[in-house]
């Protein structure tokens, strides 16, 4: 069945036609190469936070986390303590799960780590790639994603298996997911398959 949106333009079969903000995100920032480390981290953030969710429910909180983790401050998360997480259980505008609000503490500390050693976290990310945007869709995991996610758990980082990095990886434009009839999709310019 075809989803009418308000300019005709049809789009990829996940977007809510009745949701101006996912429409908003999928036409301006899904699947577009993103090489600032400030944006690479809170979505990264984000991402760990829809495990077990649908992305639209952690979209909708979006403004919400900003304002609870302080516009995504990188240093600032990593100096919370138990007192500012205890805090963050009580906001009801952002997804309050424990165990994911420890992992954001933890994986902004082992971001940090990565982007001092590689100089940048765009760096060590796209060196996966070969600074290459792969074009595919129809997957919810790769060769690829199974590999970041292998060596982001093994460095301690936690809600970082490989469908949501898959998922990391197509919001932030190092897989372009476009779909066939999506007027954003673009000529295929790498063969299916990824490597390194």
């Amino acid at each position: 069945m075809e989803r009418e949106y308000a300019d005709h333009r049809p789009r990829c079969h996940w977007v809510n036609p009745k949701n101006p903000l996912y429409i908003q995100y999928h036409d301006r920032e899904w699947g577009v190469p993103v090489h600032e480390d400030s944006r690479l981290y809170e979505m990264l953030l984000l991402e760990s936070f829809q495990a077990g969710l649908s992305w639209e429910c952690v979209l909708n909180k979006r403004e919400a986390f900003r304002q609870a983790l302080d516009g995504f401050d990188l240093e600032k998360i990593c100096a919370y303590d138990d007192a500012k997480l205890e805090a963050l259980l009580q906001d009801k505008g952002i997804i309050r799960n424990r165990l994911k609000l420890r992992a954001a503490v933890n994986n902004s500390r082992i971001f940090r780590e990565i982007a001092a050693e590689y100089g940048s976290f765009a760096a060590y990310l796209w060196s996966y790639t070969d600074h290459q945007v792969i074009y595919e869709n129809d997957r919810v995991s790769s060769s690829l994603s199974d590999q970041i996610s292998g060596d982001l758990r093994r460095r301690g980082m936690k809600f970082v298996g490989t469908t949501i990095i898959y998922s990391y990886l197509q919001a932030v434009g190092v897989i372009d997911s476009h779909e066939e009839g999506c007027f954003l999709c673009r000529e295929r310019r790498v063969p299916r398959g990824e490597s390194r």
